[in-house]
């Protein structure tokens, strides 16, 4: 990448510098064992990336050495360039500022700091390291720190600067404003959707119908011609998938095994997916999933569960609840049952783990399901699978909005920062 073409469509009259020329050097770390006892503004790589601030935590809780933020500090990561994490940090009165040690800081009294974080921030930096990075992986990639501090710019007069980084301040907010209430917005959706598969299967869809109460606290009130059972008088056995692999398992081709980054609610993500060795699917052809059988998630997001359908019978599948076919049931309605908030409920209820909530075979067999008639069991889920399509068209909508608003807020913060707008020269 030629450094003259990369600069060539900035005003001539802006000043090309490399960015280290206009920076004070400044890298102080230190152990945050120097504070032992003390709370600490901590910027960190995943909090900046949640807030873009820092977290106020004991300095007990933090393992290794730190940059000590004196004064207000540009922060540009090292690592993924793609995601931006970048922030100006500011040194808390009351308590000691620290970040992570795979920030580069910058600090300069020569440009206008927040015309540097819009301009670290650009997609036109952003591509440049990205173009550059170390690491092979997507998931880890790392920039040089002479790269990020090295950067080839074409620098306006610092006038110039703070009148951009005014316009962006402005902008910016804006649009933040409204992508924070289309993201609301998301929010109240995925609880409209959780309320009407939870609204469903527990109350049905006849609004006169007349209740019984079922004595459970966490069920309350059902149609009083609905049966409660447990799952496991329902389906004819209820099992676990492969619950240790041996890597020599895995194949590039062979047997796709199911694993829980592929169970969606009532629907399957193969985006990321492992096959296993034909000797290994014979060892466990207990596993072998069959259509109509529904696969729930034990770890993270437990009881989130899908249907098998007619492609994916024959696969197998790894640290999955199996339940097989229900008889005398709809499997769709089992399935939306399960993603109720009914079934969460008794999911935490029976689940393990404080990092990651698991659950056993032994939980799922003994979930209480509210079941109405076969037939009503159909139509519950034949108007939920239809409400879901509508959701998720609405849904849809909503995130190509939130998209569209996003790339609006690059490609203007990339124009300004690089002269392209008229009236900010």
């Amino acid at each position: 990448m030629s450094d003259g073409n990369w600069l060539s469509e900035f005003p001539a009259d802006w000043e090309e510098l490399r960015a280290d020329f206009l920076c004070n050097p400044y890298r102080a770390t230190v152990s945050p064992d120097r504070f032992e006892g003390e709370m600490v503004a901590h910027y960190s790589i995943p909090q900046v990336q949640a807030t873009g601030g820092p977290l106020i935590e004991p300095a007990d809780d933090i393992d290794s050495a730190k940059l000590l933020i004196r004064a207000p500090t540009l922060l540009v990561s090292k690592l993924n360039p793609r995601k931006k994490t970048i922030c100006i940090a500011e040194p808390q009165d009351e308590m000691p500022t620290l970040a992570s040690g795979e920030f580069i800081p910058i600090q300069s009294d020569q440009f206008d700091q927040r015309y540097a974080y819009y301009l670290w921030g650009s997609e036109k930096v952003t591509d440049r390291l990205s173009a550059i990075v170390q690491s092979a992986t997507r998931s880890h990639q790392r920039v040089l720190p002479a790269d990020i501090l090295k950067l080839p710019w074409k620098w306006p007069p610092l006038q110039i600067q703070q009148r951009i980084a005014a316009f962006l301040d402005e902008k910016t907010a804006r649009i933040d404003a409204l992508i924070g209430k289309k993201q609301a917005l998301l929010g109240r959706l995925v609880e409209k959707r959780q309320a009407i598969i939870t609204q469903a299967v527990t109350y049905g869809l006849d609004p006169a119908a007349h209740m019984k109460d079922t004595g459970i606290d966490w069920l309350g009130q059902i149609p009083a011609h609905w049966e409660i059972k447990r799952l496991k008088y329902v389906s004819p056995r209820v099992t676990v998938g492969i619950v240790v692999t041996p890597a020599a398992y895995y194949a590039d081709e062979g047997t796709l095994a199911l694993r829980g980054l592929n169970i969606k609610t009532m629907d399957f993500d193969l985006s990321d997916t492992r096959n296993i060795t034909d000797d290994g699917h014979e060892l466990n052809r207990k596993s072998t999933l069959r259509e109509g059988d529904l696969v729930s998630v034990r770890t993270g997001a437990p009881g989130t569960t899908a249907v098998v359908s007619q492609d994916l019978a024959g696969c197998n599948c790894i640290d999955l609840v199996i339940i097989r076919r229900p008889t005398n049931a709809d499997a769709r309605y089992i399935g939306w049952f399960l993603n109720s908030d009914i079934a969460k409920t008794q999911y935490q209820m029976g689940s393990e783990g404080a990092l990651q909530q698991h659950f056993n075979v032994e939980t799922s067999k003994e979930v209480v399901l509210s079941l109405p008639p076969a037939h009503e069991q159909c139509e519950i889920s034949a108007y939920i699978d239809a409400a879901m399509i509508a959701h998720d068209r609405q849904r849809g909508m909503v995130e190509e909005s939130v998209a569209k608003l996003s790339e609006y807020r690059s490609a203007l913060i990339t124009s300004a920062v690089t002269g392209q707008i008229e009236g900010l020269q």
